[in-house]
């Protein structure tokens, strides 16, 4: 493809010889962030530190930035992948050296921190950062400990590693031959596209097990993968004290352990999967199918033929916040600006989507469009994401502009909402039409708020069998994901050649562990903010710009809070699960009609 549908990385680096002469420059950073141990008493000096970190942060950023999307472009290029080691190790001795700062702070205690802020208040913007490190203040250990953990750092994150040179490196699509005689390509990018078309159950389940294949054959290694990322994350709750798994992923940032139990507990519960089994037997009926697989949710019930350039899907999404603040839709226009979007899938291009940015850098959005209207969808989503990044960039200082992957869906979805409801209130609909958009509405609950909740919850069982010192193998990880698709979906996937393998297909268990269930909170507080946008309650859109300005500045349970949703009660999830509800009965009738 043309270049102006890739990323211009030379916003970061001219060439690779600019980008190296910065690894080389940063390891004086190294050896800087030494000379502060045991000298942040003296208030000069830790101004001092402070305004170091700040510094070193930016450009570390910007090294990362471009080396690890510079990989993401191309995961089968070795010096690629080598520039990002080289990266990797430099954070890793950063680590190290820095490993003295959190203990020797917090020996300062809380009073003298006061002090020191009221002393240095153009400082004041790490007064947050302090607030959350005395929160965790507990799980911080000596500073000889500390720097023994860092020197494991690289250890314990080699999971990441593993899976994306198994599952993205060395991944290479296969063929499927269908009923017909004809064959097909089956990648991670075009696979639901494929099942979704497929004109017949038996070309289905071959795509689908075409597919995983390649998890079946490596199961084994994708299991032992999955061992490590788990042993990891124990063995950081035994070194500093965690009371388990789960709590180590909500206590830095105050998040209380009933959101995520509430969530579960309502979306798991016989009332709050009623909705989605209905819908998939709503489904199998109209489909006259004798048993509805786990690949047959992707197909529709009804079709839209039409086809999206890429040009076309921006100019949807900018009609559809045509009523927004033009400053909303001028941060719209910048964030999908040329160079700022890598478009098309490649080989050896990561799969999926996502924005990146902060640390005062201009966002940028990786895609794999392939012109469906999902496509459009994933669109609008990741420009959310980059507008709360610029929005967040130019409201607060660089060290609150990185907010938490709890808030970070609420403006990705939040765009999706509006989205939908444009093309349900602006185009000329067959009834087709409104099948087709009706059933995307109920999907996107089916895959972001009970999807996600049940890989979190798969998540949490998994590790309380770590916990208990279980043997780890692939037939225990399927076991459990066997359990929740009958008690979620009331689909037995065991019946399914390959699909108890899903834990394998999902990177986000791999990569970013206790994640996807946040797809499920944000998605829940994006519909209800939505829902008091779309109504015009007064403040409402004020609100939810509010909570993209406040960026990392405060915890992030209070942020949403801040924004009229009170995640702590079960009402919002349920007010989802209500939601899901009506709209499955509207497609009912529609379909009877």
């Amino acid at each position: 493809m043309a270049d102006k549908y890739t990323w211009d990385l030379s916003l970061f680096f001219k060439d690779e010889e600019s980008f190296l002469k910065a690894l080389e420059d940063f390891k004086a950073y190294i050896e800087k962030a030494e000379s502060f141990k045991g000298k942040l008493g003296d208030f000069p000096t830790l101004a001092e530190a402070f305004r170091f970190q700040k510094a070193m942060e930016h450009d570390l950023s910007k090294i990362y930035f471009f080396a690890s999307m510079r990989s993401d472009r191309n995961k089968k290029d070795v010096k690629n992948a080598e520039d990002l080691a080289k990266v990797q190790g430099l954070l890793m001795k950063l680590g190290e050296a820095l490993s003295y700062f959190e203990p020797e702070v917090l020996a300062l205690g809380e009073d003298k921190l006061k002090e020191f802020f009221l002393a240095y208040p153009q400082l004041k913007e790490f007064e947050f950062s302090i607030k959350k490190l005395f929160l965790g203040q507990k799980y911080v250990l000596t500073p000889d400990k500390e720097k023994l953990l860092s020197a494991y750092a690289p250890l314990c994150g080699e999971a990441r590693q593993l899976y994306s040179a198994l599952a993205v490196a060395d991944y290479t699509p296969k063929t499927a031959t269908l009923k017909d005689g004809s064959t097909v390509t089956v990648s991670q990018a075009n696979w639901t596209s494929l099942v979704a078309d497929a004109s017949c159950e038996e070309d289905r389940a071959t795509i689908f097990e075409t597919l995983y294949s390649d998890y079946a054959e490596k199961k084994n290694a994708y299991a032992e993968i999955y061992n490590v990322a788990l042993n990891a994350q124990l063995a950081n709750v035994k070194s500093r004290g965690y009371k388990d798994i789960l709590n180590s992923h909500l206590e830095g940032n105050a998040i209380p352990e009933s959101v995520f139990l509430n969530l579960v507990d309502v979306a798991s519960s016989e009332e709050g999967t009623a909705p989605l089994k209905k819908y998939y037997e709503i489904k199998r009926k109209y489909l006259g199918l004798e048993k509805f697989r786990s690949y047959d949710r992707f197909v529709q019930l009804a079709k839209s033929e039409k086809k999206y350039t890429y040009e076309q899907a921006k100019d949807l999404f900018f009609a559809s916040i045509a009523d927004f603040p033009a400053d909303f839709q001028e941060k719209a226009h910048e964030v999908t600006k040329e160079g700022f979007v890598d478009v098309y899938p490649g080989e050896g291009k990561r799969t999926g989507a996502y924005s990146n940015g902060g640390s005062d850098f201009h966002p940028y959005i990786l895609l794999n469009f392939v012109g469906e209207l999902n496509d459009v969808f994933t669109l609008a989503h990741e420009s959310g994401h980059s507008i709360h990044t610029m929005y967040s960039e130019e409201s607060q200082p660089t060290t609150l502009q990185d907010y938490t992957i709890f808030v970070a869906e609420i403006a990705s979805t939040f765009n999706e909402h509006n989205l939908l409801d444009y093309l349900l209130t602006h185009e000329k609909l067959s009834k087709s039409d409104k099948i087709y958009l009706l059933q995307k509405s109920i999907d996107e609950i089916c895959s972001t708020f009970y999807r996600q909740t049940l890989f979190g919850n798969y998540e949490y069982l998994v590790a309380k069998k770590v916990e208990d010192g279980e043997p780890i193998n692939y037939q225990v990880l399927s076991n459990v994901m066997i359990d929740l698709y009958k008690k979620y979906y009331g689909i037995d996937i065991s019946e399914e050649k390959v699909k108890p393998l899903v834990w394998a297909y999902i990177p986000h268990l791999f990569y970013t562990p206790f994640y996807v269930y946040q797809y499920a909170t944000s998605f829940t507080s994006s519909m209800l903010i939505y829902e008091k946008v779309k109504a015009k309650e007064e403040g409402a859109f004020d609100r939810y710009i509010n909570l993209l300005r406040s960026g990392g500045s405060d915890f992030p349970v209070e942020q949403v809070k801040k924004a009229g949703v009170d995640l702590t009660s079960k009402e919002p999830f349920e007010a989802v699960v209500k939601r899901m509800s009506e709209l499955v009965d509207q497609l009912e009738k529609l379909l009877a009609e």
